[in-house]
């Protein structure tokens, strides 16, 4: 059983944020902040947004740009993790990439940049908090819940986020005597840019309505749920996917 407590001011826990300049990444940001986490915002490209969620944070945060892809980069990333809030005790690896296209029309080059941010990414970022997140912390993946909807044109996008779902079980495991979870969430439709991004209205509208709940996700939603597994009241679960999709799968 963990015993730590709550972040404080004087010894706030401390979360890296990958993908947290937008969506559900920033949502994170937010929430986690609110509950007194110090917070390293990862971004891959967009200085302003990420200074703006640094912002939004209103805590101890900071924004550090690295590719999730290169090991170099995110070595650095954990090492200002660490020469500023001296440990990192949650990793939440939100930064993420879509590609959709029929399987007989896939842009092999799409496909592997898609692979090297969704898969290489997630093992770059998954072996540096392997090595360094403190006792009593998390790490915590993303998949999504298009995995069980099974749609047409989101083989090259599943696939990678099936990779993902593949290695939780298996790192948590791997993680046996640190006190640190391994888990994954997969979201269901949420409203962010990389959902709404190339859909019609009619499209949207058409997803809102399958779950029982009858509308889109919000990042807000999500954000919740990661405040939940990454907190000593989630520690119990471990090695899980964590299917949060208002019930439409």
């Amino acid at each position: 059983m963990t015993t730590d407590p709550r972040p404080t001011a004087e010894a706030p826990r401390v979360a890296i944020v990958t993908g947290g300049s937008r969506g559900i990444g920033r949502e994170t940001v937010r929430r986690l902040a609110a509950d007194g986490w110090a917070v390293v915002v990862n971004y891959a490209g967009n200085a302003r947004e990420a200074e703006a969620a640094v912002d939004e944070a209103g805590g101890r945060a900071i924004a550090v740009r690295a590719d999730v892809a290169d090991e170099a980069a995110v070595a650095t990333l954990f090492d200002v993790a660490e020469e500023e809030f001296d440990g990192v005790d949650a990793v939440v690896n939100a930064a993420g990439r879509m590609y959709l296209s029929p399987v007989a029309d896939v842009d092999l080059d799409a496909l592997d940049a898609v692979h090297r941010t969704n898969v290489r990414g997630t093992f770059v970022v998954a072996r540096e908090a392997a090595r360094r997140v403190r006792s009593g912390g998390t790490i915590l993946l993303f998949s999504t819940s298009a995995i069980g909807l099974a749609l047409p044109n989101y083989a090259p996008y599943v696939a990678t986020k099936g990779a993902v779902e593949a290695m939780t079980l298996i790192l948590a495991r791997e993680m046996r005597g640190r006190d640190v979870t391994v888990n994954t969430v997969a979201p269901g439709p949420t409203a962010t840019a990389l959902f709404l991004e190339g859909k019609d209205e009619e499209t949207v509208a058409r997803l809102a309505s399958q779950p029982p709940l009858e509308r889109l996700g919000a990042p807000a939603d999500i954000a919740e749920v990661v405040a939940f597994l990454v907190s000593p009241r989630g520690h119990w679960v471990n090695g899980q996917v964590v299917r949060a999709n208002g019930g439409i799968v």
